[in-house]
Formats: structure tokens, sequence, C-alpha cells
């Protein structure tokens, strides 16, 4: 799952296979970049802000005005980025989905079913990622703005401010389920009704954090296959402490996964004392 860790991962991985490396070749498989040409532009590192993966480069004078560059990619739901030794087969997915190609001495980086694919200079990549949150995985990190942002909309869901990038990036639809299970609460209930909200976000931040740098994501403490989650995934098992079955059903444009029993839903909101 393409989340702030995995997104965070694959940005070393980039980096420990380009960075400092001179491009010998590049090809790119979408219309607005079909005839850019990155042979000798330098890599000078691959970072990440929330879902947001951005290779940073430099253009060989007299190219351009402007040298410091980024290619910024999206990876959503199915893209991925994977680093080749040159002259090995590539095998991560077919190749019609392959969307760019980037060629170095060393290594050769392929990127499949990338999204929003765009090169523009460094000094513009607020234009692309002005409007996220807080990065959990940021060295900028801040739980103090993620919660503000948080309780700015006191109505809406917990399930659905925590998949708002706006508020913090990096939360992803596990993420989403694990935490409010853990933190015991509906992922129907109002923002401005969650008990602690920066004890909610300190827990998101903490879970992210401990599966950087390792690709099989856990919130349970296990890596075995079938025991890395509590909800996720688990429609219809045993939940892991109470053993009520666990749930799944739409909320906004995603499926979401909770015990009813842990994680009971909140009672409607009090309409108030009626007119006279």
């Amino acid at each position: 799952m393409p989340e702030g860790d995995t997104v965070w991962n694959t940005a070393r991985v980039l980096h420990r296979a380009l960075a400092g490396a001179r491009l010998t070749g590049s090809d790119f498989r979408v219309p607005a970049l079909a005839t850019t040409d990155l042979t000798g532009w330098t890599v000078t590192e691959s970072a990440s802000r929330g879902k947001h993966l951005l290779l940073r480069l430099t253009a060989p004078a007299p190219v351009t005005s402007t040298i410091a560059w980024t290619l910024h990619s999206h990876l959503r739901m199915d893209g991925v980025w994977r680093a080749y030794a040159p002259g090995e087969r590539w095998t991560a997915r077919p190749a019609h989905l392959i969307r760019a190609v980037l060629r170095s001495a060393q290594a050769v980086a392929v990127g499949y079913h990338l999204h929003e694919l765009a090169l523009l200079p460094t000094a513009e990549e607020e234009r692309l990622l002005g409007h996220l949150g807080p990065d959990l995985l940021g060295a900028d990190w801040d739980p103090a703005e993620a919660v503000r942002r948080l309780a700015a909309a006191p109505g809406v869901t917990i399930g659905e401010a925590l998949l708002d990038q706006r508020n913090l990036a990096g939360v992803g639809n596990l993420y989403k389920c694990e935490l409010l299970f853990l933190r015991g609460i509906s992922p129907w209930t109002p923002v401005g009704a969650v008990p602690d909200l920066p004890g909610t976000v300190a827990l998101a931040q903490r879970l992210l954090a401990a599966n950087r740098g390792r690709w099989t994501q856990s919130t349970t403490g296990s890596l075995r296959r079938g025991q890395t989650s509590y909800v996720y995934g688990r429609r219809a098992q045993p939940c892991r402490r109470c053993g009520t079955a666990i749930a799944k059903e739409d909320l906004g444009d995603r499926v979401t996964y909770w015990c009813p029993t842990c994680q009971p839903t909140p009672p409607p909101a009090d309409p108030g004392t009626p007119p006279v």
C-alpha cells in the first residue's frame, strides 16, 4: 500500500541508485514529457513529501538559466519505482505500464503507472505541494499544526479528515483504519468529538515512523503474514481484542474497516432545544 512510509522508502531506493549520478539517458511515456531528454543531467537527491516523490536534478549549463529542477511523481494506489542494474531484466510490472525510465552508468530507475508526472523548477515545488499539511515523516513535522488543521473542520468525520492530505500528509487508508482502532474511535466520529486529538495525531506519526525503512507494513508488531493488521483487510474475521467480526463499509470514496464493539458508533449530534 503506497502510503507515506512506502513513498519514503521508495525515495530512499531512488536516492541510493541515482544520487550523484549523471544520467546517460531518459525515456518518458506520458504526453506532457514525451520530448523531454534528461541526458547529461545530474541527480542531486531523491526525497518525499507525504505521498509525493521528488527527484531533484541539475541541468548542464547552458541548457537553461534555471538549473535546479524537480521531477515530481505520485504513486496513488498502483504506481511504483524500481531500480535495476544495467542490463537487468525489468520485471516489476508489464512493459505497457512504464511511464518513465532514467538511466545512469550504475543503475536504471523505471517508474510504472506513475501519476502527476511533471518536471518543474525546484524553486516552484510549492506550486504542487503547498496545499499539503505537515509531513508525518518529514524533518519539519509539526504535530500542533496538524491538530490545528484537523480541528478547523469539526463536523467532518475523523475517517475522512485523516485521509485529507491538506491536514497531515502521509496517512492512507491502511493507517487510517488501524489508527482509529488503536484509539477506540469510530471512523464516523466528527472531528470535534474526538477525545485527545493531539494523542491521535501523535500515534499516527509513530505508526508510520515504525514502518519506515521496511516494506512490510505492520501495526501489530508482527511481521508474519496475516498478523500485520488489527482491522484493515480483515472483514468478517474476529477482532483481535474482543472477537467481534470486523466490519467493512464505504466512508466517503474509500472503504473503511473497524470493530463495531471496540469502536462504537457515536450517538447522533444533539439537535438542540427547538424554538418555542
